[in-house]
């Protein structure tokens, strides 16, 4: 099976290693320390009666197995009949090099058929149809986000069902000249958010200012940032990336006398704030369809849903019109849309003469302009069909031939016939599909507010929703994609800024460099109190307060580093003991230490060394500030739900949340953690295995596989990057690097090709599982590497096989 290895993160502390094992595995580590340490063993399925390791049975124990030497060296066999768990912990102060166990390839069986049938309706190569029958990735719903990058294919903003409350009541704030005040969260996700709305409300013409939570104040919108806004005579605040859970600042507001317009994506309370309109895709009938947008998402929606309010379409109501001949008689096809949105539609197959205009239910249903695609042979169609037909309408097709001069000529059924709208539907398109999506698209393209000046704010809603680990899924793929693109060819200054002083300019950005280099700077000032520092970066038109701003955040995520790992051995003993007194189910740290803008760090560390949900809390003069994050299928808010009465307030996500409470509870919390520990379940972790996503023989190991990775990214939260396996290559070179020679550097031999390729942590298999001229079996990711501005791709062996 397998076993990932233990891995020094950047505090220096290392994580713990499962290693899982299946009749037989061997376990072998080195670990260097100044002192004698402990290493743990703790062996789940097997016999508690008889030693280590010829235990038998059920049941479990922990071992504890002093090293009194610098160093350590063997391997554990575990013969059983079972699939046990063995558990590896190491102290944090030891130098640990690695533990692996027998590692599990694992390619599910594919329907041939199906992949077949993907392969010819998409235009697919097999191999990529393969990969997304083994991800699941099926349904022309989810294809489309494959196959398109046109953010014309992006949900329309005004399926928020309160999207035209929250327009109307922005506009008629820019009509009185009332002041605005934009509230957002201090992580990346509302600090984009701001920058976003806050320009787009700016070139609108409104009186807009903006907060966000400084020093030890709290998530969310507070109650003195709602008076100190009334103080000053403003009418309207529109929350970003928070909101959902503030019903008492919101209902205070509404006593002052001011509206709020709630923009969030966290998950709701039972209980609604009384705003004038709500924007979250995760409160139930929001009406839009996809409900991992990022708070920075949902304030893009917004922007785009008010440029196209300064169209002349906004809350105009319009019905096309298709008419064609079927036997003998007459269809006519009819939809009614307002904001781009179709809000109903009709089809009625009528014989020519039969009934009038009148008589028909199409009076009844025409509302606004009816708008056809070549009017001369639909207004003879009409005339076939109604004895008198007096129905104003209105040609489209030379307004849409301006724009989209490829069409001209051509009739909707022969645009059908190239169209691949019908990819992506669950039946056949008609030619009013076609028509609808030709609208749409003339609309969006002959106003550069809602194509071009929408898609430049890609870059920070890509940031943020990078950032917030959305799933790189739906329309988030678009998004992404868009948002790379623009961070590699023209970064806006503020963050130009950013990567200039991190020597970041010139490398091509992927997800992770955004994940690991740009985020956690612009985070660091929310966790240190100062995010202010954030928004400015990327609101300044100065170059000199941009190059202050930008060197200052480096500056300040280094202290945030240094605060992190000071503080992480502080609480690794009283993790430990808490672990130990809550059934190995939930680790909570309380300190009067822990920095508050910290604690989520923690916890995701506690997180990942323990394994289990974990809660890390700041205790302050007024106030307990605590983040949790979880693990194991286990949702953090329900957990604190049932500790609504302790707490002062929470929110958040399914598996990471925030709350607070006064001193004097500390004592009830941890009780009720207690009370709660049988209700806790978690998952057990799955036999740790390595999904194949696709076996490349030797011969199709080619540099054109990078089109199919391509085809599947960005790769992120929800999209993994693809793994790969190849029979039958040859070791051609081995060489050692790293600072201590542990890592190994490959040339590997597939067909024509000869590959570079890295292979972390595996100094110690040369000789013994794999040697230079071996024919090997590989599993495998490919990335891009870059050196001395050059660009090449390579192999990242995740395993090896002699043959």
């Amino acid at each position: 099976m397998f076993s990932s290895c233990c891995a020094r993160d950047s505090g220096g502390a290392i994580a713990p290693t499962t290693i899982h094992t299946y009749r037989k595995a061997t376990v072998f580590g080195r670990i260097v320390a100044e002192s004698p340490q402990d290493l743990h063993w703790q062996i789940r399925g097997l016999g508690a009666e008889s030693p280590a390791p010829a235990l038998r049975g059920g049941g479990a124990r922990k071992i504890k197995i002093k090293i009194p030497v610098r160093l350590f060296r063997g391997s554990v066999f575990l013969p059983c009949s079972s699939a046990p768990e063995v558990i590896l912990y190491v102290h944090a102060d030891c130098e640990y090099e690695g533990v692996r166990g027998v590692m599990i390839w694992e390619k599910s069986a594919l329907d041939q058929a199906k992949v077949r049938q993907i392969a010819d309706r998409y235009g697919v190569s097999l191999i990529t149809a393969s990969i997304l029958a083994r991800r699941g990735i099926e349904n022309p719903d989810e294809m489309l986000f494959y196959l398109e990058t046109d953010p014309r294919f992006l949900h329309n903003p005004f399926l928020f069902v309160e999207m035209e409350d929250a327009v109307d009541r922005i506009l008629a704030a820019k009509e009185e000249g009332e002041k605005v005040l934009v509230f957002g969260d201090r992580d990346v996700d509302g600090i984009t958010s701001i920058a976003l709305l806050v320009r787009t409300l700016t070139s609108l013409g409104l009186d807009v200012s903006w907060r966000l939570p400084l020093g030890d104040e709290p998530y969310g919108l507070t109650l003195q940032a709602v008076e100190d806004f009334a103080a000053g005579d403003g009418t309207l605040i529109i929350t970003v990336d928070c909101g959902i859970s503030n019903v008492r600042e919101i209902a205070r507001a509404l006593e002052l006398g001011i509206d709020t317009v709630v923009v969030d994506h966290h998950n709701p309370p039972e209980e609604l704030p009384r705003a004038c309109a709500i924007l979250n895709p995760k409160v139930e009938d929001s009406g839009y369809p996809f409900r991992d947008l990022a708070g920075c998402g949902v304030a893009a929606k917004l922007v785009w849903a008010l440029r196209f309010a300064g169209t002349g379409f906004y809350n105009e109501t319009f019905t096309l019109l298709n008419v064609r001949p079927g036997n003998d008689t007459y269809i006519l096809d009819a939809v009614r849309m307002r904001n781009l949105v179709v809000l109903d539609s009709i089809s009625e197959t009528l014989s020519p003469g039969i009934v009038t205009v009148e008589g028909s239910r199409l009076l009844k249903f025409f509302s606004g302009h009816v708008l056809v695609y070549g009017a001369k042979p639909q207004k003879d169609m009409l005339r076939k069909i109604f004895t008198r037909a007096d129905i104003g309408l209105f040609d489209m097709e030379p307004d849409i031939a301006k724009v989209f001069p490829g069409i001209r000529g051509k009739s909707l059924l022969r645009l059908r016939e190239t169209s691949r709208l019908d990819l992506f539907r669950g039946d056949v398109c008609s030619e009013l599909d076609v028509f609808v999506d030709l609208y749409t698209s003339w609309v969006i393209k002959s106003n550069p507010k809602l194509s071009d000046t929408y898609t430049a704010l890609f870059d920070l809603v890509a940031l943020g929703t990078i950032a917030d680990m959305m799933p790189l899924s739906n329309e988030n793929r678009i998004i992404v994609r868009a948002g790379l693109e623009l961070l590699n060819s023209k970064p806006r200054d503020g963050i130009r800024e950013l990567m200039r002083v991190q020597d970041m300019l010139g490398k091509p950005l992927t997800v992770r460099d955004v994940a690991w280099q740009i985020s956690p700077p612009l985070n660091a000032t929310g966790r240190m109190g100062e995010p202010d520092r954030a928004v400015r970066l990327l609101l300044s038109d100065s170059q000199e307060e941009r190059d202050t701003l930008a060197r200052g955040i480096v500056e300040l995520n280094e202290q945030r580093k240094k605060i992190v790992d000071d503080m992480w051995e502080t609480i690794l003993p009283d993790a430990r003991e808490s672990l130990e007194k809550n059934d190995s189910k939930f680790v909570l740290v309380c300190d009067s230490r822990i920095h508050r803008g910290i604690t989520g760090l923690l916890a995701q560390r506690l997180v990942k060394f323990f394994d289990v949900p974990s809660a890390a809390c700041a205790v302050l003069d007024s106030k307990v500030i605590g983040s949790l994050r979880s693990t194991r299928g286990y949702a953090a808010l329900p957990f604190l739900e049932k500790c609504a009465d302790i707490l002062a307030e929470y929110g958040g996500h399914d598996f990471a949340a925030g709350f607070n409470f006064l001193p004097d509870r500390i004592p009830s919390f941890q009780k009720r953690l207690e009370e709660l520990l049988p209700d806790i379940v978690l998952y057990e972790k799955e036999e740790a295995k390595i999904s194949i996503d696709a076996e490349l023989p030797p011969k199709f190991l080619k540099p054109d596989v990078e089109e199919i990775l391509r085809f599947f990214a960005p790769h992120g939260e929800g999209n993994p990057a693809l793994t790969f396996m190849t029979a039958g290559a040859v070791v051609e070179d081995i060489s050692f690097i790293g600072k201590d020679k542990t890592h190994t550097r490959l040339l590997l031999r597939a067909g024509e090709h000869a590959w570079p390729a890295v292979f972390w942590n595996s100094a110690d298999r040369v000789g013994k599982d794999f040697s230079r001229n071996d024919t090997v079996n590989l599993l495998y990711q490919m990335e891009k590497n870059y050196f001395q501005n050059k660009e090449t791709l390579r192999l990242s062996v995740i395993d090896i096989k002699r043959i």
